[in-house]
């Protein structure tokens, strides 16, 4: 068991608050654990630059934390964002990209923001998982408008982190666990389960194959878990 009473195999409570905000296209506060994002979906009636003329949409993200999402104050980037920020929200914009066919959404672009509220690991993946959930009510809502003919989003997504602390794997890492953990690994995979984008690093020393499925079927496990979440949720909107 570990210190919070999950099984190495079980995920934090998980619960999504939609419409949380009145002004964006959607809104939706994802909780996990002790672990909360924000994510919002607004529209924006035009493509960067290199999309002009192609007739093609695009989703892109940012990702901040407030400054009260940690113990001690986060200060805000006022002058940039930093390479950790600058990663995490390429990343999301490029994983919800994966599931998207840009063209059916015509020349504008989607932006997904997550700002996290409160931070206790695995704000990475809470922020796609989130994410996807708002994504999939804003474009609930242009096709409700008529701005868009078609449904551009081919199946669901999520994201959950896995890792190795001494000879155990563990799902969904709180942030006192990630610290500790010799091997850290972030997966984001669909529904029919296919991948969209694998993080996984050996902080102290370099881990086989074979402790590498291991932590793709606790990752699977914990995907297709969040997916079904994510599903009940959506059914009743």
């Amino acid at each position: 068991m570990r210190k919070d009473g999950r099984k190495p195999d079980e995920i934090r409570p998980i619960n999504f608050i939609i419409n949380f905000l009145k002004n964006p296209l959607s809104s939706v506060l994802i909780e996990l654990g002790n672990t909360k994002v924000l994510c919002t979906v607004s529209l924006e009636e035009k493509v960067p630059s290199f999309l002009k003329g192609t007739g093609t949409g695009w989703i892109t993200a940012e990702y901040a934390f407030i400054p009260g999402a940690t113990t001690e104050r986060t200060q805000r980037e006022f002058m940039g964002r930093k390479g950790r920020s600058m990663e995490i929200q390429r990343l999301i914009g490029r994983v919800l990209r994966g599931v998207v066919d840009l063209n059916k959404l015509g020349e504008r672009t989607l932006w997904v923001d997550c700002e996290v509220l409160n931070a206790d690991g695995g704000t990475r993946t809470a922020s796609v998982t989130g994410g996807f959930v708002a994504l999939k009510l804003a474009i609930k809502k242009l096709l409700e408008m008529g701005i868009i003919k078609e449904d551009p989003i081919s199946e669901y997504l999520a994201g959950i982190s896995v890792g190795k602390i001494g000879n155990e794997f563990y799902l969904d890492l709180n942030f006192e666990e990630d610290v500790v953990a010799e091997v850290d690994a972030n997966f984001f995979i669909t529904e029919s389960q296919k991948i969209v984008e694998i993080q996984a690093t050996a902080e102290k020393f370099p881990f086989s194959w074979e402790e590498f499925k291991i932590m793709k079927n606790l990752a699977l496990k914990g995907i297709l878990e969040l997916i079904k979440k994510q599903k009940e949720l959506l059914k009743n909107v």
